[in-house]
């Protein structure tokens, strides 16, 4: 069984945690019974050795990478460290993360909140993303990007909201500004949840956006075959 360690950096707003669950929860739902996870609370310090997984997912925060928080800097050490000893799957505040730690740029974008269902064009095939496409439509929630890939960086995803929506490192890290383990439900709860400080024209495109088809089944399948890839295979 593939053993994935998930990294917990931040947590749903508590009056949705009883109704959706935690991200670990998330995740594990996502990942299915073919992986056995564990999951480690980075925001208390706790951070995984390597070398007893097959890979690591690193979740969405609150938190900017770009913050003094007490424990951002061990986890983009981690991250430096981790990489090439595992398979590095980041999602959102994971995927700020892994571009920082391993030479990026993350800023607060200028185009302000990113919620609701966005699309993005495939730039990228690669082997593992399986089945094929050209664009995926994700859920999505943040005011933070990628504004300069690390060096070395493929870009997977792109749309003109937000141009490194996807990224790849060599065969063994991947990362995903999008939510796939978000249910159009819980997106739609945390849009409605920050009424007060997201643009009500965007907040209203946003929950419209959720009633529409979604590619969260195709992106889940790219992020398996990605995480049972063999050892050494790109």
């Amino acid at each position: 069984m593939t053993r994935i360690a998930i990294l917990e950096t931040g947590a749903p707003p508590a009056a949705l945690a009883p109704t959706y669950g935690d991200y670990p929860a998330m995740f594990r739902v996502l990942l299915g019974d073919r992986f056995e996870t564990e999951t480690f609370d980075v925001q208390a310090g706790a951070l995984p050795d390597p070398d007893r997984f097959d890979g690591a997912i690193i979740t969405g925060s609150a938190a900017g990478v770009y913050e003094d928080h007490p424990w951002i800097s061990p986890l983009l050490e981690w991250i430096r460290t981790a990489k090439g000893r595992l398979r590095l799957v980041g999602i959102c505040f994971g995927h700020q993360a892994m571009a920082q730690a391993l030479g990026g740029r993350v800023e607060k974008s200028g185009r302000g909140w990113g919620v609701g269902l966005h699309r993005y064009e495939v730039r990228v095939a690669e082997p593992w993303m399986q089945p094929a496409a050209t664009r995926i439509a994700i859920p999505v929630s943040h005011q933070d990007q990628v504004t300069a890939p690390p060096p070395g960086a493929r870009a997977l995803l792109s749309s003109a909201f937000t141009p490194y929506a996807g990224l790849a490192w060599d065969g063994d890290a991947v990362s995903f500004q999008c939510h796939p383990e978000f249910s159009p439900a819980y997106a739609g709860a945390l849009v409605e949840g920050r009424a007060e400080r997201i643009p009500p024209d965007v907040a209203a495109e946003a929950l419209a956006s959720l009633r529409e088809p979604d590619d969260r089944g195709v992106l889940t399948q790219w992020i398996r075959g990605f995480l049972e890839r063999p050892e050494g295979a790109g």
